[in-house]
């Protein structure tokens, strides 16, 4: 269906309509963006809207447990070189939040997607992509996704002969079993700071040699591909070897290898690096991450981290102490229920920082902290934890509905 341009049939046209509608009364109601139920509605009326809305699109598909929302962005920044763009901006990544988006781009040359790690397949089925980036895997709301073999496995059934050009990190080994059955495959040194998914092979079980960025399987030969785009220092050196300066402002190293998964998939549609990579620059936030705002006359830095993983990488970027942190979990649907990750998340980096706790599961997280030997302070509200916290610019840490929690008190 990719590339062909026929008008929307009227049943298509009326989901559209009545999608859009449904979305603005959940708008007007005070009820959030409306676009997943707008979605819901859509497809009730016709099952078929996902594909048929991307039909005259080059579909780009984002998956990853971790960045997939700041790739996204990045991606679509850079594409805009060459063509309108439609994409899921604001995170909504499963179907019918990606049905909404795309209805609102019927005069888009690409269409730039972010899709939850469970729906990879479904939705790369119905939109027939021209590109699929694969980031990372590792473990997110255990009661809900699959352990992450089984994940990386489902995406390898899943995208088994795909027409696709897969972009893909050469440094998770998750990520290259699942991308190995696809025919197409750019590899992209990204890089791997939390590896306590991948240190058994997905191909036998066996264990995972990694002598410094290297990995391989001892047992069955499985290894790391060689990569043809690489993230050095702050650049991005492309399959020529050129070596092109990052400039974001965006924080920290995970950015960076965003960006460079980003420029190899502009790439692809023929942006070249240094077109890409100066419209990254333009990226300031992303639905509300890293930006610093003004809340009872102090300034928060909001950082979203949802699993072990996302914490590691946002702990490389806070200021150092003795700056205040303020963390805030909740375990509410879209995080999971589940929080024994809690206890993976490697929490004594934050010595010296004073640390002050809030949102729902407070306490949990409270216990983890005393079990590491930190010293904080359990506050019933983000109003008292940022009136306890010393001078300073305040980094504020949040899981999935807890971040949404402080935008919505904060006013961002």
């Amino acid at each position: 269906m990719a590339g062909n341009s026929e008008p929307l049939s009227p049943r298509a046209k009326l989901a559209v309509t009545a999608g859009k509608a449904a979305a603005a009364v959940s708008r007007a109601a005070g009820r959030g963006s409306g676009s997943v139920i707008g979605g819901r509605v859509a497809l009730k009326l016709d099952p078929d809207l996902l594909g048929r809305l991307a039909q005259h699109l080059d579909v780009i598909l984002v998956s990853a447990t971790n960045g997939k929302t700041t790739t996204t962005r990045l991606i679509a920044e850079a594409l805009r070189a060459s063509g309108p763009v439609v994409s899921n901006a604001l995170g909504a990544n499963m179907p019918a939040g990606i049905t909404s988006a795309l209805a609102g781009g019927t005069d888009s040359k690409y269409g730039v997607i972010e899709v939850d790690e469970k729906y990879l397949a479904g939705v790369a089925r119905d939109t027939e992509p021209k590109a699929i980036a694969l980031l990372n895997l590792s473990r997110d709301q255990l009661d809900r996704a699959a352990e992450t073999r089984m994940l990386a496995e489902k995406w390898r059934e899943g995208l088994a002969g795909t027409k696709a050009v897969v972009v893909a990190n050469a440094d998770d080994p998750l990520v290259v079993w699942a991308a190995s059955s696809s025919p197409n495959v750019v590899w992209v040194a990204a890089g791997q700071e939390w590896k306590d998914d991948a240190w058994s092979c997905p191909a036998c079980g066996g264990v995972m040699q990694r002598p410094g960025d290297d990995w391989f399987c001892g047992e069955c030969g499985f290894r790391r591909p060689a990569p043809t785009w690489a993230l050095s220092g702050d650049h991005v050196l492309d399959p020529h070897g050129s070596a092109w300066p990052i400039h974001l402002q965006l924080p920290g190293r995970a950015n960076k290898a965003n960006a460079t998964s980003s420029a190899a998939v502009a790439a692809v549609f023929g942006v070249p690096p240094q077109v890409a990579l100066e419209r990254m620059y333009q990226v300031q936030a992303v639905a509300g991450r890293y930006d610093v705002v003004s809340f009872l006359d102090r300034d928060l830095r909001l950082l979203l981290a949802k699993n072990p993983a996302g914490w590691l990488e946002t702990f490389s970027l806070i200021d150092r102490p003795p700056t205040p942190v303020i963390l805030s979990v909740n375990a509410r649907g879209a995080d999971g229920t589940d929080t024994s990750w809690l206890w993976d998340v490697d929490y004594p980096r934050l010595a010296g920082h004073p640390i002050f706790v809030i949102g729902d599961r407070r306490l949990d997280l409270a216990v983890r902290l005393e079990v590491a030997g930190l010293e904080f302070r359990v506050c019933d509200t983000l109003d008292e934890a940022v009136q306890s916290a010393p001078p300073g610019r305040i980094e504020l840490i949040a899981n999935y509905t807890a971040f949404q929690d402080v935008r919505r008190r904060v006013g961002n």
